[in-house]
């Protein structure tokens, strides 16, 4: 189990000109090489008139499946660079198109190089990226008492409250990182003499966006 990524939330896009020639970088979030390959051809129809669409994709949690084409451009100097971008980026589950129109003047295989690298960057910055972690979703009861005590030990090791029911007792529905989930029991039992209980009810992907906590299913 990976225990965290970057992955694309939402796509974007920029262009950068290099001698006339634009070079248009679109940034997709993509699950399935099926649903790749449907946008790269969604793409090239709608840049038809374009002389290059060349792309790279990576998907899953390690990268485990990448692809690339310089759609024409010398070998070397479009889809890897573009590549390269994704995974020195370290983003997943995503799709960098870049459409060129040719601008009239060569570029050369260093200039090409830099202009696609140049552009997917520039898409990416445009993107929201995101950064998903592996954790356990947790429901903590208690009775009043003891609230702020778990409220302090939570605001403290910066776990984020998912749901709070106050009835009868309290419950809070947490998510928190696995590597701290055996320290939070810890302290949780300790302050409040084991009187709250504390159960994992799932393990889960989460993410913080525009400050609230995504929950993803894998």
């Amino acid at each position: 189990m990976t225990e965290q990524y970057k992955e694309i939330y939402e796509g974007g896009s920029d262009e950068v000109v290099e001698k006339k020639s634009r070079f248009i970088a679109t940034v997709f979030p993509v699950k399935t090489e099926e649903e790749a390959v449907a946008i790269i051809e969604e793409t090239k129809k709608k840049y038809w008139d374009a002389r290059h669409n060349c792309f790279a994709y990576v998907i899953g949690s390690k990268n485990e499946l990448q692809r690339f084409s310089d759609d024409g451009e010398p070998s070397g100097t479009a889809g890897k660079p573009i590549l390269d971008v994704l995974t020195g980026e370290g983003v997943h589950n995503a799709l960098i198109i870049v459409t060129r129109y040719f601008g009239g003047t060569l570029l050369g295989t260093g200039g090409l190089v830099r202009a696609y690298q140049s552009a997917s960057k520039a898409g990416l910055l445009n993107s929201k990226v995101i950064t998903k972690k592996y954790g356990n979703k947790v429901v903590i009861k208690t009775d009043y008492n003891n609230v702020g005590k778990i409220q302090y030990i939570l605001g403290q090791m910066q776990i984020d409250i998912l749901d709070s029911q106050y009835t009868d007792n309290v419950e809070f529905t947490i998510v928190v990182e696995a590597s701290q989930c055996g320290s939070l029991e810890e302290k949780i039992t300790e302050a409040t003499s084991a009187t709250a209980t504390y159960e994992m009810v799932d393990e889960v992907y989460y993410a913080k966006v525009d400050k609230e906590v995504l929950l993803f299913a894998e």
